[in-house]
């Protein structure tokens, strides 16, 4: 008998964070759903206006944002909602009592959708103790998360997730996540390295002698092929699955890194390390990073632990240049 998103973590984790599972889960259906038509339906292409982060939001992001934020709102237990695509959190303030807050990505790689590359939506809960403030609850570091997941919309779309026993991955199937994997765990070492290389040059020179090192293998022993798709998603599910690792460094143009804490790397570096795997900014584990705000940005370097300990172990070995 297949066993469904909502069973699986009303069974580990009782009603409360299932149901916050399975609402963000029917929001991801009708996401996907749009996606598969949006040619047809006129809604692929800029919407016109920048999000908080200045960048050109598309009409997918402002779909799935309002489908999410619907879904999700509509539960007591929700005391907040902290989107990419809001400049502030949404609070209810009738809710005092509500135990999670929920941080979203509700559209990542959505440049990509014009050209029909895997997207995602990417989701962290936070616990909130009663009566606490709901932004200060949003902003704990990684490591104090409920539960992260993603879904990967490609052939077949795919949402795993972790709660802090374990990774487990679900398929959907007839408008239903259905238990695919469970317990996933992450290659030990892979043979990939994802990056966009055209930002080298705008980056610190130990970063090409990274790559120098990973495809000449003198940094970990094996040599290393590169795979980048380009959207964050369809590149971590690749490296959660075969291993490896997946750099995004700081650029001239983004010296704080441009991926953002809350809602890409925190969730993420969840699963990552549930799964056996890593995550650091290159100085510091990824999930003790303390926020100082909703959108936050920072490098990231995740995957399998032998490439992570190995880049993390060059860059601090290296004096800054």
């Amino acid at each position: 008998m297949p066993i469904t998103l909502f069973q699986h973590s009303q069974q580990r984790h009782g009603n409360g964070l299932a149901d916050v599972l399975q609402a963000t889960a029917v929001a991801a259906v009708q996401i996907e759903r749009a996606l598969r038509t949006a040619a047809l339906a006129g809604v692929l292409g800029a919407a016109g206006h920048e999000n908080v982060q200045g960048e050109q939001q598309q009409k997918l992001d402002v779909l799935a944002n309002e489908t999410l934020s619907a879904a999700l709102r509509g539960l007591h237990t929700v005391a907040a909602l902290v989107s990419e695509e809001d400049d502030e959190p949404v609070l209810f303030a009738d809710r005092p009592d509500a135990p999670y807050i929920v941080i979203f990505d509700p559209l990542d790689g959505s440049s990509n959708l014009d050209v029909n590359v895997n997207v995602g939506t990417i989701v962290s809960i936070q616990a909130r103790e009663p009566g606490d403030d709901a932004v200060a609850a949003a902003l704990q570091p990684g490591s104090q998360q409920v539960a992260g997941l993603y879904v990967n919309y490609g052939p077949s779309t795919t949402l795993v997730y972790t709660a802090g026993s374990g990774v487990h991955s679900f398929t959907l199937s007839d408008g239903e996540f259905v238990l695919s994997t469970e317990n996933l765990c992450m290659p030990a070492s892979g043979p990939y390295y994802s990056l966009n290389e055209g930002n080298l040059a705008e980056s610190e020179p130990v970063y090409a002698r990274v790559v120098a090192g990973l495809r000449d293998g003198s940094l970990t022993g094996e040599r290393h092929s590169s795979r980048y798709v380009g959207s964050f998603i369809a590149d971590f599910h690749r490296t959660l699955l075969k291993g490896g690792v997946f750099l995004y460094p700081p650029t001239t143009k983004n010296p704080k890194g441009k991926l953002r804490l809350l809602y890409e790397a925190n969730p993420l570096s969840f699963i990552a390390e549930q799964a056996g795997g890593a995550a650091t900014d290159g100085r510091q584990r990824i999930l003790d990073v303390a926020p100082k705000e909703p959108h936050v940005r920072t490098p990231l370097i995740i995957g399998s632990r032998t490439e992570v300990s190995a880049v993390s172990g060059m860059l601090t070995g290296s004096p800054r240049e």
